[in-house]
């Protein structure tokens, strides 16, 4: 047997060696020749799985370790009889730990209160319901537009896309790129969308980088019917447009699910599904260990409000502010910046041991997923953690 693996897919080097010949590459450099006589494929977003790289192949099962999949030709996949499949809400929660460090800078730089806000949310899946529970717990008020969920569900709980372009303060946006149906997003944000705007909102988007209309973005900021925009996914990556980079209060080079966590849930998800299809008996497989934080116990935190303490939280263990730093000085080097990624844990991986944080938030901590104590009452001597379970 015979794979043909993404070199940069994390933890996989070593677990599938027992039963197979493993071939890594560089994801976007794979090429027919590559994968002429595999019988699995796994990837990222970067290898585009269609009839121009299959065509001719062994290939009968190909896993991405990632929520996208709008790599893959999921109908060329069909027709042929290619079983595939993605790992979806793998790094839901590094998502989540972005997004609040976005809202973090944006609460500190802007002197706002989040607690007054109304957040749109645009997308209620994995990603989105965890978003949710960060904007509750901060004390926002939260709506959802999710269309195939209320199809689904019902409306209620759900409000539509003119309720947001309203009445949010920030809208961010969380859903899959669909480039035709009753639920296309592509170019979901248009110069129709920005006009229609009426509180100069905050806009975040950590979904994919063509559900944004990069000209009529720029636009809307340099005509201040958006307040700011924080962007972590571009269109034509990674030759991003460097105007609009600079026009946006944070850009980062699509890192948001980029935690240790949500890496290791991806090639989880990935290595059990491959196990199944081909019955390697690793249906239970995850990665031991990875390395803690430099820094797991949250010592002490400003004192403040409840808002001000979690947010203290939030950023001691993630500031989105570096990522974005790097980005603006050397947008060139988008892809590396990707593929060289420091360390990132989310939110379980640190103790918070300040106790007046605990007494004015700690329903609220706990909802995000910090740990309560000090160190050494909970086991951070060591300088590794086991994986959250995907």
């Amino acid at each position: 047997m015979k794979i043909v693996a993404d070199d940069h897919i994390p933890f996989l080097r070593g677990a599938l060696e027992p039963f197979a010949s493993v071939c890594y590459l560089p994801g976007a450099k794979i090429a027919r020749e590559d994968i002429r006589d595999a019988d699995a494929l796994l990837t990222r977003t970067r290898t585009r799985c269609n009839g121009t790289l299959l065509e001719g192949s062994a290939v009968r099962f190909i896993g991405s370790a990632t929520i996208g999949f709008d790599h893959i030709d999921t109908d060329y996949c069909a027709d042929r009889g290619i079983h595939w499949c993605n790992a979806p809400g793998c790094n839901a929660g590094s998502v989540m730990q972005y997004v609040a460090s976005a809202l973090a800078h944006l609460s500190r730089k802007y002197n706002i209160e989040l607690a007054s806000m109304t957040l749109g949310i645009i997308g209620a899946g994995n990603v989105g319901t965890k978003i949710e529970k960060l904007a509750k717990a901060i004390g926002m008020r939260v709506l959802l537009n999710d269309p195939p969920r209320a199809r689904r569900e019902g409306l209620s709980g759900f409000v539509s896309l003119e309720s947001i372009v309203e009445e949010a303060d920030i809208i961010t946006l969380h859903v899959p790129l669909n480039r035709n149906g009753p639920d296309r997003t592509y170019h979901l944000w248009d110069h129709d969308f920005f006009s229609r705007l009426k509180k100069k909102p905050f806009l975040i988007n950590t979904a994919r980088g063509e559900t944004v209309n990069t000209q009529a973005l720029k636009e809307a900021l340099t005509r201040k019917k958006a307040e700011g925009a924080v962007m972590d996914v571009w269109e034509n990556e990674p030759q991003i447009d460097r105007e609009l980079l600079h026009m946006t209060e944070i850009g980062t080079p699509h890192i948001a699910g980029y935690s240790l966590d949500g890496k290791a849930n991806g090639t989880t998800m990935v290595v059990r599904a491959l196990s199944r299809f081909f019955q390697l008996g690793l249906d239970q497989w995850r990665p031991d260990h990875m390395p803690e934080p430099e820094k797991p116990v949250i010592e002490k935190i400003p004192p403040g409000t409840a808002e001000e303490m979690i947010l203290s939280c939030v950023e001691s263990t993630y500031k989105v502010e570096s990522d974005s730093g790097r980005l603006r000085q050397s947008p060139e080097t988008f892809e590396e910046q990707r593929e060289r990624y420091p360390l990132r844990r989310e939110f379980p991986s640190y103790v918070v041991a300040d106790p007046h944080a605990w007494e004015k938030a700690e329903t609220q901590l706990e909802v995000l997923g910090f740990k309560k104590g000090v160190g050494d009452e909970v086991g951070y001597g060591r300088r590794d953690t086991p994986i959250q379970e995907a």
